[in-house]
C-alpha cells in the first residue's frame, strides 16, 4: 500500500492558508517522516504555500534523503560554511510570514533563527502536524495493527517463562527477542516488566528481581512496523491471587470497560476519562489510581489526542488511542490494563488481543 504524501503535504499547506502564513519550518522527526517518508536524522523541512517544499540535510543523509523523500527538493547544506538558520533564511528569503515548530527547537536555536531571518515575522505553529497525524489513514492503521499482532504473539511465547526464579531482565529480554524475531523493527519503547512490589512503579526498568510465588507482574511493551508503534499492558499474578489482588485487578478491568463502552465517533475524551475514574474513585483504591487514561499512538508513542483532564477533544474515525487505567500501591504492587483502540464508524476495534487473564 502506497502512502499519499502529496495529500498529507496539502493538508499542511491548507493550515498555512488558514493561518495566513507563507511557509512553515518543520523540525520534529516524526513530523518529517509523516510528511516526506524520510526516516533519517539531521533534517529540517520547509513547506511553502507556493508548493516549493525543501528538505535540508547534510552529507551523511543526502543520498538517503534523496532516495526516501517524496514531494520535496533535498538541499545539501555544508555544515562548515553555513549554519542551519542561515540556510533556512536563504531558502525562505521571499517569505515574510513564516511559522515554525517552536515545541521542537531549543531557545538557542530560536535565537539563531530570529537573528538570521531579520526581515521575517516568525510565529509558532503549535502542534499543526501533530493535529494532522492524530487521524490515521489505512496505511497507518495496518502498520499499527501488525505491530499489535506481533506484540500479542511475543507475549504468548514469553508467558511460559514466567516461573519462580526468573528475573525481570531475563523475561524482558525474551519478550523483546520474540518481538524482533517476529518482524518488529525494534522496540516501541523501553520495555516495562516488573515483579512483586516493584509492579507499583508505572514506568520502572526491569532489573534482577526474581519472580516469586504470589507475586504480581506488570508488563508494558510494544512492537514497531514501518515506524508505527503498538502499546499494550497486561498484569498477572503467579499462582492464585489473594482477595485484595483480585479486587485490584477487577477494579481496573471495570474502569477500562466503562471507558470502552463509550467509544465511538463524537465522544469527548473528557467523558472517557471521567467514566473510568468514576469507577476508580469509588473504589477502596481511589488514592492509588493513576492520573489520566490514555493517549494517541502512531509514529510517536504518546501522540494526540490525550485522554486526561483538561483535554476537550471529540473522537474521530481513524483515531488510534490507548485505554490504560491503573492502580499502583507503593510497597505492595500495581495493576494496569492497556489496549490499543481504533475508532471506527460503528464504534471501535480493539487492535490488541492478548487475553486479560490475571492468574498465571
Amino acid at each position: 500500500m502506497q502512502v499519499n504524501y502529496a495529500a498529507r503535504q496539502q493538508r499542511l499547506v491548507d493550515k498555512l492558508l488558514q493561518h495566513q502564513r507563507d511557509a512553515v519550518i518543520v523540525y520534529g522527526y516524526e513530523n518529517i517522516v509523516y510528511l516526506t517518508g524520510f526516516t533519517g536524522h539531521a533534517a529540517t523541512l520547509l513547506m511553502s504555500v507556493n508548493g516549493q517544499h525543501q528538505l535540508i540535510t547534510d552529507y551523511r543523509y543526502f543520498e538517503r534523503a534523496t532516495n526516501e523523500s517524496h514531494g520535496v527538493e533535498v538541499i545539501l547544506r555544508n555544515r562548515d560554511e553555513e549554519t542551519l538558520s542561515d540556510c533556512i533564511a536563504r531558502l525562505l528569503v521571499q517569505h515574510s510570514e513564516v511559522a515554525f515548530e517552536a515545541h521542537h527547537i531549543s531557545h538557542a536555536d530560536f535565537v539563531s533563527l530570529n537573528q538570521s531571518m531579520t526581515n521575517t515575522t516568525l510565529t509558532a505553529a503549535p502542534f499543526w502536524v501533530e493535529s494532522l497525524r492524530q487521524v490515521k489513514d489505512e496505511y497507518e492503521i495496518n502498520c499499527i495493527r501488525r505491530a499489535a499482532e506481533i506484540a500479542d504473539a511475543a507475549l504468548a511465547h514469553t508467558l511460559a517463562l514466567l516461573q519462580v526464579g526468573v528475573t525481570e531482565r531475563e523475561a524482558a529480554i525474551e519478550l523483546e527477542y520474540q518481538m524482533q524475531k517476529l518482524g518488529s523493527e525494534g522496540l516501541s519503547f523501553d520495555t516495562i516488566l516488573l515483579f512483586g512490589t516493584r509492579s507499583s512503579l508505572p514506568h520502572g526498568n526491569p532489573g534482577q528481581t526474581q519472580l516469586g510465588h504470589g507475586d504480581m507482574v506488570l508488563i508494558d511493551f510494544g512492537a514497531v512496523i514501518n515506524g508505527y508503534r503498538s502499546d499494550m499492558t497486561r498484569s498477572y499474578v503467579l499462582g492464585e491471587p489473594t482477595k485484595q489482588q483480585q479486587s485490584i485487578f477487577d477494579t481496573v478491568q471495570t474502569a477500562q470497560r466503562a471507558a470502552l463502552a463509550l467509544i465511538k465517533p463524537g465522544t469527548n475524551c473528557l467523558d472517557l476519562n471521567n467514566a473510568s475514574h468514576e469507577v476508580l474513585n469509588n473504589s477502596e483504591f481511589a488514592q492509588y489510581a493513576g492520573e489520566g487514561l490514555g493517549h494517541g499512538v502512531g509514529l510517536f508513542l504518546h501522540e494526540h489526542p490525550f485522554i486526561k483532564p483538561g483535554v476537550d477533544y471529540r473522537l474521530e474515525v481513524g483515531n488510534v488511542i490507548t485505554i490504560e487505567p491503573g492502580i499502583y500501591i507503593p510497597n505492595y504492587g500495581g495493576v494496569r490494563l492497556e489496549e490499543d483502540i481504533l475508532v471506527t464508524d460503528s464504534g471501535f476495534e480493539c487492535l490488541t488481543h492478548a487475553p486479560q487473564v490475571f492468574q498465571l
